[in-house]
């Protein structure tokens, strides 16, 4: 890819464009193709199987929102758990939080992990803290064999093609409630209004007949498709446009900010239909 202008196709008919300086590495792993590429425009970034997952300059958006709304919205976040996210971002945000005692990660892909810690070391630098687990597994299956195990867990997937796709079913989505303790909180990354609204139609449809409190929210990815992604948040008691003033402490970010708790929610008339 050294010198050429590399194209995600988002859709039949849309791509987003970008110009590589040269590739770092590119693997056609277990589960999927895997190639870290260093851009003009982003810095190094993940694609897998030819998405855009992960960049050096915009990765912060991403990261911070899956983590921090769902940690500010429980009283007392103890055990986390990440499915996927192997880049390690998540993570790095989620031990901005004191409270949480253990953090754990478990991605399929283990190549994910390893070349994000050679190529991508400001977003994938604390999988190796102390106050991490890491576990190279099918994050199905692991929630599957959880029960009652979590305060808060986040699904930091691809999309659901490939090793996802059992990451976006109502039977995950039971699983889930079923690993979280009885006042429990998690989050899931679920896509674009623009090109995947059925998606997400679908979601919200199979988390509100599992979580009392089910919301979605957004943010500005300027690498994701369109720019405009949600995440669906599902709690058994916590709302997330309820917390208290007192619950925020100081941590260092670049996107969330304890307005955006609640702003982020706020949703075009296109997206808020999507809920209904």
């Amino acid at each position: 890819m050294a010198g050429l202008w590399f194209t995600e196709n988002q859709t039949e008919n849309y791509g987003i464009t970008m110009k590589i300086n040269k590739t770092l590495h590119t693997e056609q792993t277990e589960f999927q193709k895997l190639d870290m590429v260093e851009t003009a425009e982003w810095g190094n970034m993940l694609l897998l199987d030819g998405m855009v997952m992960t960049t050096e300059k915009d990765e912060f958006v991403y990261h911070e929102m899956v983590a921090h709304v769902p940690l500010f919205t429980h009283p007392n976040p103890e055990y986390v758990l990440v499915v996927g996210g192997g880049d390690g971002g998540v993570i790095r945000e989620i031990l901005k939080h004191p409270s949480v005692k253990k953090a754990t990660l478990v991605d399929i892909d283990g190549k994910v992990i390893e070349y994000s810690k050679k190529f991508l070391p400001s977003i994938a630098g604390e999988l190796e803290n102390p106050r991490v687990d890491v576990r190279v597994d099918d994050g199905f299956m692991h929630i599957a064999k959880s029960e009652n195990e979590y305060d808060v867990i986040m699904v930091d997937s691809t999309e659901p093609v490939g090793p996802a796709v059992n990451l976006f079913t109502k039977g995950f989505y039971a699983g889930i409630a079923k690993a979280l303790k009885e006042d429990g909180i998690f989050v899931a990354q679920t896509d674009n209004p623009w090109f995947k609204a059925d998606l997400i139609r679908e979601v919200q449809k199979d988390v509100k007949e599992i979580f009392p409190i089910t919301r979605l929210y957004t943010a500005n990815v300027p690498t994701y498709p369109s720019g405009m992604w949600t995440f669906t948040l599902g709690s058994k008691k916590y709302d997330p446009l309820e917390v208290s003033e007192d619950r925020f402490h100081e941590i260092e970010t670049k996107y969330y900010t304890k307005e955006l708790q609640k702003a982020a929610f706020v949703l075009p008339k296109f997206v808020q239909d999507l809920t209904r």
